[in-house]
Parts: structure tokens; C-alpha cells; sequence
């Protein structure tokens, strides 16, 4: 989202990142979903993941948040009416505290973070999506304020980002905390989908065998897998999500993302998009490819 509001001269410019857009241009943003949509995208994710004190700062968060929330809501849900296909609308909850950035959690403070943002979204959305997740314990905070404070029981996914600034000898959060331990903690909670988002495509294939195995293991089933990576080169723990745009790997054009894609999906992914780079032209070759 926030790559191609930039692509097409909505406001942009960091801190506030696509949170701008949301702002000073929700027609954009409209045009963002439907281009998506028209590309095949089957799910749309609202534009709320910069609506956080870490982004827009806490004077405008605690004036805004619920409404800017509400209003990235209506955008969706108007683009996916306005297609006339049958897209579901994920409401995006993103790291309370800046992305990457498992060491910034303050769990005294998260659920004043989160509960304008889910009181926004909750009447416009047909999924929650807690994304870019780099610790199980903010997780499950989210999860226990969306079911605390959302209505009608609306499915739960929860997107968990990959430690892929270096090598690991077994599929980690950022936080360090294994993908093995993440996934033992959701199924406890009974979410519905576990994916892994805006990290390097290369560490998807192992994540996504951990977590089946560790499914498996439990002899847990309908719990959903996914997959939907960046386009960044190695993210380092120090990273700081609003200092800048991250450059932009030129080895991903659509056919090594779709044949990426193919391989999630060998290992048991059923939710296959794209994070951060990935723009409605890769979008359009995947759904081609598992569409033939």
C-alpha cells in the first residue's frame, strides 16, 4: 500500500508514511485497493498499519486514531463494493510500537494503542489481520483485545515477521523467539490463519514447514497458513521503520515471485500475497499462476 500510494502522488513522506494518504488523500487509497483488486487480489488490507503513535505521534493518535481507523474501514470496504467481487477486508492491527522492533514493546500501554484502532476498523472488516508481528506476546495481547472488543466473532489472523538479517539454524521471530513456539501459542488461542509477512522471500519455505510440522505435531487442523513477503534486502535488528524508505531488491520480477509463490504453497501456505514492494503487477501473475 504504502509503495504505491508513494508511485502515485498521494502525500507522502515519513514519519506519517501511508498514514498521510489516510489523512490528506483517501481517494488515493481507494484507488490503491481497487487497483489490487482488479489485479486479483482476493483480499484487501486496510490502510491502518501507520495509524500508531510510532508514525503519526501521540497528540494526533489520541485525536484521530478511532476515526482515521473508521475511515481506512470505509475506503476498503467501499473499493471491494465498488469491484463487485467477492473481496474480504482484512483489518490490518500493526505493531503497536514500530516495526521490527520486538525490544520496544511496552505491554502497559499496548491496549490503549490497539483499542481505537479495532473500535474503528471492527464494522467495516471481515477478518482481523495482526501483521508484521515480531513477539508472541504482543500477539496475544491484540488477540485477546480484538475478542475483548469486536463483534461477531470475525476470523483472527495473526502475521508473524521473520528474523532474515542473518542466518538462523531454526526459523525465528525478530524477537529471537522460535517460529516452532509462535505457532504452539496461536493454536492455543485457536486463531484461524498464521502467516508470516515482510520478511525476505528466502525464509518463508522453513517458517512455513515449521509451522506445519509443529500443527501437526499438536494435531491441530483448521488453522490456515500463509505467506505474504517483502521486496527489502536484510533487515538488521536496529531497524527503524519511519527514518526512511528501504531500497528495493531488482531481482524479484513476477516470475521469481510467482515461482516463489508455487513453493509456499507446495509446503501448505493457502494465503499467498505479497508485503512491501510487492505491487499489484506481482499480484496479477500469482493469481494468474494458481488460476490457470
Amino acid at each position: 500500500m504504502g509503495r504505491e500510494l508513494k508511485r502515485r502522488g498521494a502525500p507522502f513522506r515519513q514519519p506519517e508514511w501511508s498514514a498521510l494518504a489516510m489523512m490528506e488523500a483517501p481517494e488515493v487509497v481507494g484507488e490503491v485497493h481497487r487497483s489490487f483488486i482488479q489485479n486479483g487480489a482476493q483480499v484487501i488490507t486496510t490502510n491502518s498499519y501507520a495509524l500508531v503513535p510510532f508514525h503519526i505521534g501521540q497528540e494526533c493518535f489520541d485525536a484521530q486514531a478511532q476515526l482515521l481507523a473508521d475511515k481506512a474501514g470505509k475506503v476498503a470496504r467501499e473499493a471491494a463494493i465498488l469491484e463487485g467481487k467477492q473481496t474480504l477486508v482484512a483489518g490490518s492491527i500493526p505493531p503497536l510500537f514500530g516495526s521490527y522492533r520486538a525490544d520496544l514493546y511496552q505491554p502497559e500501554n499496548a491496549e490503549k494503542i490497539a483499542s481505537p484502532l479495532i473500535k474503528g476498523l471492527d464494522q467495516h472488516i471481515d477478518v482481523w489481520l495482526a501483521e508484521t508481528q515480531s513477539l508472541i506476546a504482543e500477539s496475544t495481547a491484540i488477540y485477546q483485545q480484538v475478542k475483548a472488543l469486536g463483534t461477531n466473532n470475525k476470523p483472527f489472523w495473526v502475521s508473524f515477521t521473520l528474523e532474515d538479517s542473518e542466518p538462523t539454524n531454526v526459523p525465528k521471530l525478530r524477537s529471537g523467539e522460535t517460529v516452532k513456539d509462535a505457532v504452539k501459542a496461536m493454536a492455543a488461542l485457536n486463531v484461524d490463519a498464521i502467516l508470516f509477512n515482510c520478511s525476505q522471500p528466502e525464509v518463508m519455505e522453513e517458517a512455513l514447514i515449521a509451522a506445519r510440522t509443529t500443527l501437526e505435531s499438536l494435531n491441530v487442523t483448521g488453522i490456515q497458513l500463509g505467506v505474504y513477503a517483502n521486496a527489502f534486502p536484510p533487515t538488521t535488528k536496529e531497524a527503524t521503520a519511519n527514518d526512511g524508505l528501504d531500497e528495493l531488491r531488482d531481482d524479484l520480477n513476477f516470475d521469481v515471485y510467482t515461482q516463489l509463490a508455487e513453493k509456499w504453497r507446495h509446503q501448505g501456505a493457502t494465503l499467498i500475497g505479497g508485503c512491501c514492494g510487492i505491487g499489484p503487477e506481482h499480484i496479477n501473475a500469482i493469481s494468474k499462476h494458481f488460476h490457470k
